[in-house]
């Protein structure tokens, strides 16, 4: 098949390069205009465009509908991962064999733009992957596939999207062989539908009143975009790598003990892994600890 992919994230990459050693012609790649980032916002290119640079594929960045189908022309499907945008019908329709997504997800739990930080979030003990139909929907269509992933109980956004980038590029594989024995897709439950909003900053602050196995999965849910943070004498800290312990502190209430950073919840204190104060690198929290010299009566947030 003349395939062509819609999408912005590096979570893309490991399917993108599946089709650029396959059987299959990867035709073209849609992607994200350039945008400002970076503390001197600089115009930069998504990990996309980066890619399809480097192996020479043919990259569009189309502003509206009218562009995008002519980077669609010729293609007989469209995959999606991420992309970023609402495709209307128009476009999705426009392939021989229409458009599919690849989510990050089990759909229906986790539909929208943060599956894999909200199953974190949540405490789910399963994540995976699901390829599904396109509709006009918002991760509505019906599915060809889906791909479970066990949790672990210390993950982070940062490595589930690791390890389901990996196995979307086999679901993905997958799903063009159904595609082309002509296998259709099975309408999708509505029973236990979720959304996964996007995540802000704000809700990404710690509250520390908040029990120790609700404040863990929150942080490692945010690790590391947007990054959960506290204050700190009047400056925000990112906190990583949360460890429930046997201690007992005031929510808030800062320990130092054997070069250990401990902090209290409503439940048990969470001995924390790494810091990023403002303005400064990621840090172990025992480097930290080194550097700070604590007052009587200290506290996060």
């Amino acid at each position: 098949m003349r395939i062509c992919v819609a999408a912005t994230p590096k979570v893309a990459l490991p399917t993108l390069e599946y089709l650029r050693l396959s059987e299959h012609e990867l035709i073209s790649v849609i992607t994200q205009p350039d945008r400002p980032a970076g503390r001197g916002q600089k115009s930069r290119e998504s990990d996309v465009s980066e890619w399809a640079v480097r192996n020479g594929i043919n990259c569009a960045k189309p502003e509206g509908e009218e562009e995008t189908l002519r980077a669609l022309a010729g293609a007989d499907l469209l995959l999606t991962i991420g992309y970023g945008v609402i495709l209307p019908l128009k476009v999705i329709s426009a392939p021989s064999h229409g458009s599919i997504n690849l989510h990050f997800s089990l759909l229906p739990r986790w539909r929208g733009a943060a599956p894999v930080q909200r199953a974190i979030e949540a405490g789910d003990s399963v994540s995976g992957v699901t390829v599904f139909a396109l509709d006009e929907g918002m991760d509505t269509g019906p599915i060809y596939l889906e791909k479970r992933f066990a949790l672990d109980a210390d993950i982070t956004s940062d490595e589930l999207l690791s390890e389901l980038s990996e196995l979307g590029a086999e679901a993905v594989a997958e799903t063009l062989a159904l595609i082309e024995k002509g296998v259709r897709p099975v309408a999708q439950s509505v029973e236990g539908a979720t959304r996964a909003f996007k995540i802000s900053k704000e809700e990404a602050e710690v509250d520390w009143s908040q029990t120790a196995p609700v404040i863990s999965q929150k942080i490692r849910a945010f690790t590391s975009s947007p990054g959960a943070w506290t204050i700190f004498r009047g400056s925000t800290m990112k906190i990583f790598t949360p460890l429930i312990s046997e201690l007992e502190l005031d929510p808030g209430q800062i320990l130092i003990q054997d070069k250990k950073l401990f902090v209290g919840t409503a439940t048990l204190a969470l001995e924390i892994g790494g810091v990023q104060p403002s303005g400064k690198a990621q840090m172990a929290a025992s480097s930290w600890v080194n550097g700070v010299r604590l007052a009587t009566g200290e506290r996060f947030g």
